[in-house]
């Protein structure tokens, strides 16, 4: 099974990775949430190709799982950039300011107030019901760390750090 000069290809280690989170999941009825939530934190987003993969070893239809998937908004059929930026827009948020960021933000990113990914893919940018740190209203959460108490010139201060970070690296 091993691609050119018995290296294993990504393709390959990606479907090794997703037989494995098949087996865990086997003897468990009802557990198709579970299998795309690992399938897509191995992967990062869910293709065609996988949910078909899925449908056929859980013995369900493509239909069935392409239904739970687009039911879910913690389900993504595209890939995301590098840095997945998402914007609060509960209530103290939004109170706090949450369309300036958003403007601020994509703005800064050259990219559509409704969000989506950077060319590059280095920033995917996301519009949220709620984070649930209202206390730090406005407040983003870049790759899973929190950025809270922000205005426009704070957000976009943010997003530079990360776009330095990757400059930085590239300068090493």
């Amino acid at each position: 099974m091993a691609g050119k000069a018995g290296k294993v290809t990504d393709e390959e280690k990606q479907r090794i990775a997703l037989d494995r989170v098949l087996k865990k999941y086997s003897k468990q009825k009802g557990a198709l949430i579970p299998v795309l939530q690992e399938a897509q934190e191995g992967l990062g987003y869910l293709s065609e190709e996988t949910l078909g993969y899925i449908a056929r070893n859980t013995g369900r239809t493509l239909a069935q799982v392409y239904g739970v998937v687009t039911f879910y908004t913690q389900f993504r059929l595209e890939p995301i950039g590098r840095h997945l930026v998402r914007i609060c827009h509960g209530t103290a948020c939004h109170v706090g300011g949450a369309e300036d960021i958003d403007a601020a933000v994509c703005g800064h990113l050259d990219l559509d107030q409704e969000g989506g990914t950077t060319p590059d893919m280095e920033f995917t940018v996301e519009k949220v019901v709620c984070v649930g740190a209202c206390s730090l209203a406005p407040i983003i959460l870049v790759d899973n760390v929190a950025h809270g108490r922000l205005d426009s010139e704070k957000a976009r201060k943010v997003i530079r750090e990360y776009q330095k970070r990757k400059q930085g690296a590239r300068g090493s």
